[in-house]
Order: structure tokens, then sequence, then C-alpha cells
């Protein structure tokens, strides 16, 4: 037989723990009659008779004792749950999903490792995306995004920062076909970029406007992999600022212009928001975030 109403098992575990009506109304907070009704309801669609009727109150049969016994250790069990699913909500603790641009990701890897420094127990994982993962199906707990972070209610967006973009070049690039001088030069020069330029982002747009067609020689699927062609040297191409500034073979070839900065969002679920481990995480990036614009 299914089990079609916990509602009337429940109201008879009240009863058959506290032996009359009025104490399993009052417990349950129904009416007297509610209780009545789910007791006669329960024992006609079980076959038999749980309590024996009298002026002192309800006695269980042993049929009613067996549903207390069991419904008596099905409520131990379900507390014993609800203890373990609190804590863990409590404890910065457990699997840490994060998803981030690929640009992003040299820098998530340092903010993730210094995280798990002060916090050991935490298992991360790292999801590197351009598709914006679906948090409220668990895709992941937070997201980093750049550009519009869209307008779902059940999100809550926090800005981030600015992530400095330069414009890059190898010192045996620059050994082969000079340094670029001016954007008047640009024609004489040969760029990487990826395949399909994004709008919103702003390094993405200036390209897409100073640099021809012809002189792209690399096209790449996305910017990490436009950071790799860079660095081998196979052409002028934007890269992160803390990745050609640290790199001791690369050389920034103009000036870097605060326009083509990516603002960055912190994204996460109204639902997951304040579990200890996401609000930590949170609170532990929006302060990495701080000295990005430095970088």
């Amino acid at each position: 037989m299914d089990i079609d109403n916990w509602d009337e098992y429940r109201t008879a575990y009240q009863v058959a723990r506290l032996r009359t009506v009025s104490a399993a109304a009052e417990v349950l907070g129904v009416h007297h009659a509610t209780v009545i009704r789910h007791i006669d309801s329960l024992e006609g669609k079980l076959g038999a008779k749980l309590f024996q009727r009298h002026a002192r109150g309800y006695t269980p049969t042993e049929a009613g004792e067996d549903l207390l016994t069991v419904a008596a250790a099905t409520e131990d069990q379900l507390t014993q749950l609800a203890g373990r699913i609190h804590g863990r909500g409590a404890s910065v603790s457990g699997e840490l999903i994060i998803t981030c641009l690929p640009q992003m990701s040299p820098l998530m890897a340092r903010i993730i490792t210094k995280y798990q420094a002060d916090h050991p127990e935490i298992c991360a994982e790292l999801i590197v995306d351009t598709r914006p993962l679906r948090l409220e199906y668990g895709e992941a707990h937070v997201a980093l995004r750049a550009g519009a972070p869209g307008g779902d209610l059940d999100n809550i967006v926090q800005e981030l920062g600015k992530l400095p973009m330069g414009l890059f070049a190898h010192k045996d690039y620059i050994f082969r076909h000079g340094p670029l001088n001016g954007i008047e030069d640009i024609p004489n020069h040969r760029f990487c970029r990826v395949s399909n330029l994004n709008p919103r982002a702003p390094f993405m747009r200036w390209i897409a406007e100073h640099v021809p067609d012809e002189n792209v020689v690399y096209k790449c699927s996305d910017t990490n992999t436009v950071q790799d062609a860079v660095i081998a040297g196979a052409g002028i191409g934007f890269l992160p600022g803390y990745i050609g500034h640290e790199h001791p073979d690369m050389k920034e070839v103009l000036p870097p212009d605060p326009s083509w900065s990516n603002t960055f969002w912190c994204v996460t679920h109204v639902d997951l928001h304040r579990t200890a481990k996401v609000h930590s995480f949170v609170n532990f990036l929006k302060e990495e975030s701080k000295t990005w614009s430095t970088l």
C-alpha cells in the first residue's frame, strides 16, 4: 500500500504517544476533530484498529504499538538527519563549486588555493566555461561573470571590481617585427584574438574596431588560448594585466587604457548564499578583488 498521507501517520503517532486526542491535537496545532478524522481514515486504509477508545483516552492496540515503535524510530532518524544537514550548512567544509571565464582561471587558482589554506576541509572544483552555469540547478555554488550580470531575481549579484587588460607581445615577436609604434602602426603587425568576438567585452570591441582582419594571423577558441599564442610569440594580443606583467618575456606594447577593463560580478543563488561555505568564500573573494586594479 502506498503511503500517501504522512499527516495521518504523524497524528496516529502522537495519539499513541500521548494517549489522548486533546493532547495530540495541542502538539500538532490542529482541532481535535481533525485528529479523530485522521485516525478513522488511517484505520480504514490499514484495515485494522490502532486504538481502543475509552473514557480516559486512547490505548494503542498491538497494531498501534507497532506503529508507535516504527514512528518513534523514524522521528529519531529524521532528527538526526536534520542535525547533519544543519551541521553541513553551518560548517565551512565540503564541496565548493566555482565557475569563471577562461581569462579568470589563473587568478582564481591563486585565490582558491589561498582560501583553502585557511579552510582545509573545503574541496574546491573550478569549472571554466563561457556558458553561464545554472546556479538554481546546483551546477555551481559561486559564479564569476563579466559584463551585465543578468536580472534573475533568484540570484544575488555583487560587483567585485575591474580586471585590467593590456596589449602585450613576447620579446621574440618584438625582435622579429619591431615595436608597435602607436595605433597608426597596427597595419604593420600581427595579432592574436578569439575567433568569436564578444561585443560586451571592452577589449574585444577595441580590437574589432582597430585591427583589420588581414592583420589577425592567429584566432583562438577562448582567451586562455590567446594568452598561450601571445606568450609563444605568434603576435600581439590582449592579456590580463596580472599575466602580462608577471611574465619576464612579455612587453606591454601600448599604454594601458582603463576602458579595456572587464567588470566582474560574483553571483550566488539565494538559497545557498547564506550557507557557511558560500558566505565565507564570497567574503574572501570580495577582499581579494580589492587588489585587482593594481595587477
